[in-house]
């Protein structure tokens, strides 16, 4: 029922359409109808002129219906001079509509035959007529547009199909196609936004072919690396070089869980989990400071989840915080909910349009001013929320810092999953 909807539209220009269409062929239809009982006016007002003419029943043998021109109507009278019949259609004194006709009678231009002939009737007929055409357009409208809405339904959930698609696309089910047919402009929409989806389809598979293929090619030699490293004699060099290799491992290791992630065919392994006892394991492996609370009977919460997967994101989250936030980094933990805040400069826009939308560009570290990273964390928690069925709820608090709630299922998972 939108208004602005394009039902709506097609609606009001067809029943525009179709007012102008009966309203000019009311008009047409009234002008010739009205011209026609003009016609027919004249026709029989010049007969009862000549048969005037024939008649002598006034003494001194003058016709019947002879008057003074004095008392015609002026623009009757004017029309005299021709010597032939005239005719005038006008009211008279009582606003009634009569055809008169009349003819100069004599030499000295003093009288005239003249004859009237009642137009009322006619007069109300076109009445009539004008109201019957009325009410069959407006009964044509009542017909004609419920038809042209049900009519413009079909093109309507073509485009609703075509509106739905591209949604799908855009929270990156590319796989979604319109399959719009016919040959009209709703086809060539559906069939660009198919070549659109097909297109980024093939390079979204190249990236993550690419991003496979070179962990995978980096594995092998970087083992060589770290073996070749731990042979090294003790001192800084040595302790600089082990640790960059050790970055280099975090991001291969990064790379084949994004692979893994692409692949699609990760299945979550649920299990009781305590929310807090998980929090704190997390926080103690990573060796960062954070300050951890629960909310009120909410210290031995537990939830199904896969705990692998929601341990993945809980330290990912917290480096991030920690990484590029500022200190302190607050962690609450309620029942099914994880909220993990810091009190930096917070999320810039445009990356938080994208969290907020369910995308992470890869590779990206923010604004170069907040630290370090190779730009993969947000996307491999974003990974892993979608395997357990998590919701990512990314905000800026008014008071400032980055805030992200993580929100896990209540209702029994799946078990065909």
């Amino acid at each position: 029922m939108n208004p602005a909807s394009l039902r709506w539209k097609i609606a009001a220009l067809v029943t525009l359409a179709c007012a102008v269409v009966a309203a000019v062929v009311g008009l047409l239809v009234h002008q010739a109808t009205w011209q026609r009982t003009l016609d027919m006016g004249k026709g029989q007002a010049l007969e009862a002129i000549e048969q005037s003419l024939a008649s002598t029943d006034r003494p001194g043998g003058l016709p019947a219906d002879v008057v003074p021109v004095g008392e015609l109507p002026a623009a009757l009278a004017a029309q005299l001079w021709t010597g032939q019949p005239v005719t005038w259609y006008g009211l008279d004194h009582r606003d009634e509509p009569w055809m008169w006709a009349a003819q100069a009678y004599g030499g000295d231009g003093r009288l005239a035959v003249s004859v009237q002939i009642s137009m009322g009737s006619e007069l109300r007929s076109l009445y009539a007529l004008d109201r019957n055409m009325a009410k069959a357009a407006l009964l044509a409208l009542a017909g004609v547009v419920p038809l042209s809405m049900l009519a413009a339904e079909l093109p309507n959930r073509r485009l609703r199909r075509v509106a739905c698609t591209a949604r799908r696309i855009a929270g990156g089910d590319l796989d979604a196609r319109t399959d719009a047919g016919g040959r009209d402009e709703i086809a060539d929409i559906g069939a660009a936004l198919d070549s659109m989806a097909a297109s980024l389809q093939r390079r979204l598979l190249a990236e993550q072919r690419f991003t496979a293929d070179v962990a995978h090619d980096l594995r092998t030699p970087l083992m060589g690396l770290l073996t070749a490293a731990q042979l090294l004699p003790d001192g800084q060099a040595t302790d600089l070089v082990r640790d960059r290799i050790g970055v280099l491992r975090g991001l291969v290791d990064d790379l084949l869980e994004i692979s893994r992630l692409d692949a699609s065919g990760e299945r979550p392994d649920r299990q009781p989990v305590p929310l807090a006892d998980l929090v704190r394991e997390s926080l103690h492996r990573l060796g960062v400071p954070a300050d951890l609370h629960t909310a009120d009977d909410q210290g031995d919460a537990t939830t199904v989840t896969d705990p692998r997967r929601l341990e993945r994101i809980v330290a990912n989250l917290v480096l991030n915080a920690r990484t590029h936030g500022a200190a302190p980094v607050q962690i609450t933990v309620s029942s099914h909910q994880i909220v993990i805040r810091d009190h930096g400069p917070g999320f810039p826009p445009d990356l938080l349009a994208d969290l907020r939308s369910g995308q992470a560009q890869r590779f990206r570290t923010g604004r170069t001013e907040r630290g370090r990273g190779h730009g993969l964390g947000l996307t491999i928690v974003l990974g892993h929320a979608r395997i357990i069925g998590a919701a990512l709820q990314f905000t800026n608090p008014p008071d400032g810092g980055a805030s992200v709630t993580v929100t896990l299922p209540t209702t029994p998972p799946n078990p065909d999953e």
